[in-house]
């Protein structure tokens, strides 16, 4: 049983029904369920629909309103509900602590109860306690556990079968041992560890990803201002095998709801324990004013904005989502206003245009199709690298616009070949052109 369909339990539980096992999908929105039913995903992720289509057809999928007759026929129980930030950083535990209310309310035998989610370091023992006060029964036995989740929007599917390692934390070897069975088809190396070992390594890991990113953009920065090329000097430090070569990519910063969330949660979890992190205090600062750098690139070819119109290309955090959490282009949108509120902006995402409508405001334009976006442009400010804005041929396009201008936010356009000639092109960390 998986408790929450979004990003994690949706893709977990159609994950685990591939590998044959019986899954019930549980969630309180009855049309979300509905729709699931039906084949109809809440979210893009590639390869999901085919997964949750096969099992449901094949009846090793369900899905369910009913938590109380789900859990009935479950051994294992894992919690996959939302852990957003709350507006101080900390993390809000209020679906999960919900959840194991009514876990408590309907426990009538044995089960594994898994946190999924990714969630503070003792939650477990959090999530153990509620349970035992709502449990009518207190003869009930159950065990906690955690399965931090290391999935990547927009290749979730691809990250479950093909993921770099399990981790499983369980406080006794016989809940160690089933849950490694639960996922002994998926030939990953598989680590076993204590439960708050887990939960702090999803967090360890996400903060220092974060950190390369937010380090490679400082580089960037510095490189902009001593004639350097970013790319090289990317090359030749991710050569290093002790350094690696991912998440290398200097941009405009990273977004989504995992880095921002995960970062901001691990420097409360230290507070908590009576320490501090200033490494990741800068890490979220770096990150929080990387997106400017398009917009002082943008001035340097236009001082004055007045009467221009920009198109923005991307607005999803990353490619291959719809996910609108903590996109940059929401903050650039925003800023570009704030410089200059005559503006207009074009905007252009090949899924993600009615998330952005709802969050994106003002004299904004959604468009249909690139080049619609770019007619009749001042300048081009490339947001998200989908491969549809990375692999356009703006110079067969370069007549639709009023002024050849390119501010390259995640560096992703090819220059050899002859690509952008007759363009201006700034880019993060690059010499201009």
């Amino acid at each position: 049983m998986v408790v929450g369909t979004g990003y994690v339990g949706l893709t977990s539980g159609s994950s685990f029904a591939e590998l044959g096992h019986n899954v019930v999908c549980v969630d309180i929105d009855e049309r979300k369920i509905n729709q699931l039913r039906q084949g109809i995903m809440p979210f893009y992720e590639p390869g999901l629909q085919d997964i949750v289509v096969r099992n449901v057809k094949e009846r090793r999928l369900f899905f369910t309103t009913s938590l109380s007759e789900a859990i009935k026929s479950a051994s294992v129980i894992f919690i996959a509900v939302g852990t957003p930030s709350l507006p101080n950083g900390s993390v809000d535990l209020s679906y999960v602590e919900q959840v194991a209310i009514q876990i408590g309310k309907n426990l009538i035998d044995y089960k594994i109860i898994v946190n999924k989610s990714t969630v503070p370091v003792g939650t477990a023992d959090l999530v153990e306690r509620i349970i035992k006060e709502n449990m009518t029964d207190k003869k009930v036995s159950f065990d906690m556990a955690s399965v931090p989740e290391f999935l990547r929007e927009g290749s979730a599917v691809k990250d479950i079968f093909n993921g770099d390692r399990i981790v499983i934390g369980a406080n006794n070897l016989e809940v160690a041992d089933i849950l490694m069975k639960l996922h002994e088809k998926l030939n990953i190396p598989i680590q076993i560890t204590d439960i708050r070992s887990a939960e702090l390594i999803k967090y360890a890991a996400n903060s220092f990803l974060a950190m390369k990113i937010s380090f490679i953009n400082e580089i960037a920065n510095i490189a902009d201002g001593v004639g350097a090329d970013v790319i090289e000097v990317a090359k030749g430090i991710g050569s290093d095998k002790r350094i690696g070569n991912q998440f290398l990519n200097a941009g405009i910063g990273f977004g989504g709801a995992c880095f921002p969330k995960d970062v901001k949660g691990l420097i409360e979890i230290a507070q908590k324990s009576g320490r501090t992190l200033p490494l990741l205090e800068e890490v979220i600062r770096i990150n929080d004013n990387q997106y400017r750098s398009v917009i002082n690139k943008l001035l340097s070819v236009y001082p004055d904005l007045t009467g221009k119109v920009i198109t923005i290309l991307g607005l999803a955090f990353k490619p291959n989502t719809d996910d609108m959490r903590d996109a940059v282009s929401i903050s650039l949108v925003r800023s570009l206003f704030e410089v200059d509120p005559s503006l207009k902006i074009n905007v252009y995402d090949p899924i993600a245009l009615e998330a952005a409508k709802q969050v994106i405001k003002g004299n904004v334009e959604y468009c249909n199709s690139i080049e619609e976006a770019i007619s009749n442009s001042d300048a081009i400010l490339i947001v998200t690298e989908w491969d549809e804005i990375v692999e356009f041929d703006y110079k067969k396009n370069i007549n639709l616009l009023n002024n050849p201008v390119i501010i390259d936010g995640r560096n992703c356009l090819d220059l050899s070949g002859g690509r952008i000639d007759g363009f201006i092109y700034r880019s993060i960390g690059r010499k201009p052109i």
